[in-house]
């Protein structure tokens, strides 16, 4: 993305200034308690849930939860990815100035979430929006995008296709790049999710101190994200980053080599390719350059688990069920390892012990349709 000043400083000052921007711009989504899942998760795992794994015929983990889940399903767009827009197109209206933004335009290339997030703060601000898109997303995600009146253009799902197509567009119309997820004013704004659930947490806690594990001191031990192109992941880190009681955990899907983050954590080197299908179709790019600083950085980002496939049905199931919230699969990951990830389960009794954990659950989005769930429960599945 082409600008005169230099990138914004990612820290929790940028992110609270970049709140206070985007405020009348997007909605301040609630933060809900379950006591059902509470339970779920603080129960062991059954003895076969462990087979296969590093931890066969070892005793099930016994940690205790508290669950607070920031629902960015309820966001405008239906995701978080509102936030990280809006700030970017309002920082280039202030750097650029409003007729040479409308002149030029704004491109990206997302598979749903940033295309419709950019499409409606384009839209709003009256600018011109060319929106790459796989020609595999799903296909409200794609109508979502044209009914704020962008201009679609499709491509291949990996990231060098889609990254082909804008180079196209930018030639043929002089749009100016706003990526989905590896630039700072798109990290900063993201990281606004952070201040909120923060806030959120400490007024629910207050208003009702039995909901936290804590007897004294209550505060959020633990966030958790998901992680596709990293974007939330540093944003909320970097809010959070001179808060040491509150460590910041990332989530991604197995499939396919979908932990592509965690792959790299394991190697000491960021991956730069991913192709995979996974059901968490939001998750499906590999990190960013500048958000792997941010991830890779262990005083930010505490830790980045993986889980699979059926893993996230089972948790997108629960949130359905019990919860009755409709998010789509790429929003659970987070509450699926603490449901089922042993390595992270026994990280929390071992830290925690019998008090337990305050974790904050951030669902990312909820763009799915009625036929993508049936499809999803069938009972082909």
């Amino acid at each position: 993305m082409s600008s005169s000043n230099p990138a914004r400083p990612l820290t929790p000052a940028s992110v609270q200034a970049a709140h206070e921007l985007i405020q009348p711009y997007i909605h301040k989504t609630p933060v809900l308690t379950c006591s059902t899942l509470d339970k779920i998760a603080s129960t062991p795992q059954e003895a076969s849930a462990l087979a296969g794994t590093p931890f066969e015929g070892q005793e099930p983990a016994r940690p205790r939860f508290r669950f607070f889940f920031k629902c960015e399903n309820y966001q405008r767009i239906g995701a978080f990815k509102a936030r990280g827009a809006f700030h970017a197109v309002l920082r280039l209206r202030d750097e650029l100035g409003e007729e040479e933004l409308k002149r030029r335009g704004v491109v990206t290339h997302s598979s749903g979430n940033h295309a419709q997030a950019l499409a409606l703060a384009a839209s709003t601000l009256n600018v011109p929006a060319h929106i790459v898109m796989p020609s595999i997303s799903t296909p409200s995600k794609i109508a979502g995008t044209q009914s704020h009146g962008a201009h679609v253009v499709f491509s291949g799902s990996t990231a060098p296709e889609r990254e082909a197509v804008v180079a196209t567009v930018q030639k043929e119309t002089g749009a100016i790049l706003v990526p989905p997820y590896d630039f700072h004013d798109i990290i900063i704004g993201q990281g606004t999710v952070g201040i909120e659930l923060e806030a959120q947490y400490a007024e629910l806690v207050k208003a009702n101190p039995k909901l936290s594990a804590h007897e004294k001191g209550a505060h959020l031990d633990a966030v958790f994200t998901p992680i596709g192109g990293g974007g939330l992941n540093a944003g909320v880190a970097t809010w959070f980053s001179d808060k040491p009681t509150t460590r910041v955990f990332g989530a991604e899907p197995s499939f396919e080599g979908a932990d592509d983050c965690r792959r790299g954590l394991a190697a000491g080197k960021r991956v730069e390719a991913v192709s995979t299908l996974t059901i968490a179709d939001g998750l499906r790019t590999p990190v960013g350059v500048i958000n792997w600083e941010v991830i890779s950085d262990k005083n930010k980002v505490a830790g980045v688990y993986a889980v699979t496939e059926e893993q996230i049905k089972a948790a997108m199931r629960l949130v359905l069920e019990r919860m009755k919230v409709v998010v789509e699969p790429s929003a659970v990951v987070g509450l699926a390892v603490c449901l089922f990830n042993e390595e992270f389960r026994r990280l929390v009794e071992k830290e925690a012990g019998e008090e337990g954990w305050d974790v904050g659950i951030v669902f990312s989005g909820g763009n799915t349709t009625v036929e993508a769930i049936g499809k999803l429960f069938g009972t082909a599945n």
